[in-house]
């Protein structure tokens, strides 16, 4: 017995099989390109997803794909699919990475329970009352990406709590916002039932069990977003487990068994048990680190190197008296500040690319420990956080994040957490695992770093915020909402 996760991410298709006991048998992923047929637009095709999910599938063992049971689906947040009554996309997906509803946030009234972002399906179907109306008038469901792709196989129209609370068009709890609906002049019918992540959601059709390789009938989960989804699929399943994970950008959740409280720019969602999570969101991490090796023309064992190393290269950014903002896409927790910018202050003719380097490594664990700071503001006290992310893999780089952040990290052994999270709920739709069972399923973790009490690396830390503070207005400033 085995049950498949799907992973319907931003740039691509992901699946899982694991084992009756959570275990990975098998993983793929097929790669896609967003569309931007205007300057700030983020679409794809629907057919687009559908050819990578057929792709991916062939991808794994066939004698595997047999013996699936049910499927849980785990999908980007955000965004919307527009679909008729026949089920028929009425236009391409619109995407978290959109901007063109920036100019409507004035229209939610403060305060919100979250930050409301352009690219949220309540703005972008906001701004498809207003401009398409053609599209309005086709449109029957407005669904998340995961829920479109649950319909598409066969599953009923319905959405789960943890992507509902995070379309600015539901209160905390991922209830829709009635009220909000009428105000934004959006039609209530568009907009599925609640189940739980967890819960069953129809079955497989069999036009789609022959695409995939796999049996008609079993068992299609509601599934959740992404991030809760990871969340599952990395261990955490009690209260106060926290998860650290550094990609392009960096994510900090901490599950919360009460709603936990609001603080500004702080994200609080719920999770794909019946749990909450508390979320901070920071924007320049990978990709703040990849500019700034390539504008020092590093390879990335070099970098490391003088950065971390005992060479001339490697003075300390305290010694140095160099800071570096990572902002270079502005930043969402704990600032809000879309036209937040980057660079070094500081620099001095004795400063070397070593230098430099390390300050834009310090300025990035800054930046984290930025985000953190706003999660223990909201209650949490964390002093763990499990470690995923491809950007985390360097033994020295994950000791000074220890030191940033000042916490314990232990490295999970999960490399696709996400789609074996969305496994893990078709599981539990299934009746395969309960919610008691979670906790035992938490993949394998290794503790790899622990803070040493770094005085100067909070003296500079310091230094950051004052540095932050300083220059916002300088920016230009455009909070989100």
């Amino acid at each position: 017995m085995s049950f498949l996760g799907i992973d319907l991410g931003t740039g691509s298709l992901k699946v899982a099989i694991v084992d009756e006991n959570g275990r990975e048998q098998a993983a793929a992923s097929v790669a896609y390109a967003l569309e931007t047929p205007h300057p700030g637009w983020a679409e794809i095709s629907v057919q687009t997803w559908w050819r990578a999910l057929c792709e991916a599938a062939r991808r794994l063992p066939a004698g595997l794909r047999r013996d699936v049971h049910a499927i849980g689906f785990s999908g980007q947040m955000h965004g919307v699919v527009l679909i008729d009554a026949d089920g028929e996309a009425v236009r391409p997906a619109m995407l978290w990475p959109d901007t063109r509803a920036l100019g409507l946030l004035d229209q939610w009234p403060e305060p919100q329970p979250n930050p409301v972002a352009p690219g949220m399906a309540g703005p972008l179907l906001r701004w498809i009352v207003q401009n398409e109306p053609q599209s309005a008038r086709k449109t029957r469901w407005a669904l998340q990406p995961k829920d479109w792709l649950r319909v598409a196989l066969g599953g009923a129209v319905a959405t789960d709590p943890s992507d509902a609370c995070a379309t600015a068009l539901a209160d905390p709890a991922g209830v829709w916002d009635q009220a909000l609906l009428e105000r934004l002049e959006l039609p209530h019918e568009w907009f599925a039932p609640l189940a739980p992540s967890y819960a069953a959601g129809g079955i497989l059709s069999r036009e789609a069990a022959q695409e995939l390789g796999l049996r008609a009938g079993i068992v299609l989960a509601i599934g959740a977003a992404d991030t809760p989804c990871a969340a599952l699929g990395s261990g955490l399943a009690s209260d106060g487990d926290a998860l650290l994970t550094t990609g392009t950008g960096g994510q900090i959740v901490v599950l919360a068994e009460h709603a936990p409280q609001a603080v500004k720019g702080l994200h609080r969602y719920r999770a794909a048990s019946d749990h909450w999570y508390r979320m901070a969101a920071m924007q320049n991490v990978g990709v703040a680190l990849e500019r700034v090796r390539g504008w020092l023309s590093y390879e990335w064992v070099d970098a490391y190197r003088d950065a971390f190393g005992d060479t001339t290269a490697a003075i300390s950014s305290a010694a140095a008296g160099l800071t570096f903002l990572p902002y270079l896409t502005g930043e969402r927790t704990p600032w809000l500040n879309p036209a937040a910018r980057g660079g070094w202050l500081g620099l001095a003719l004795d400063h070397s690319r070593g230098t430099m380097m390390r300050a834009a490594f310090e300025g990035v664990a800054f930046s984290l420990r930025a985000g953190l700071d706003a999660i223990r503001a909201s209650g949490a006290t964390v002093t763990t956080l499990k470690l995923a992310g491809g950007g985390s893999v360097d033994a020295r780089w994950r000791q000074l994040l220890a030191d940033a952040l000042n916490v314990e990290l232990h490295a999970v052994d999960c490399p696709n957490a996400a789609p074996r999270g969305a496994a893990i709920l078709g599981g539990l739709a299934s009746g395969h695992w309960h919610a008691s069972d979670l906790a035992a399923l938490a993949p394998g973790a290794t503790r790899v770093a622990g803070p040493q009490g770094d005085a100067a690396l909070a003296e500079r830390y310091a230094r950051f915020l004052d540095l932050y503070g300083r220059v916002e207005s300088w920016f230009g400033k455009t909070p989100l909402r």
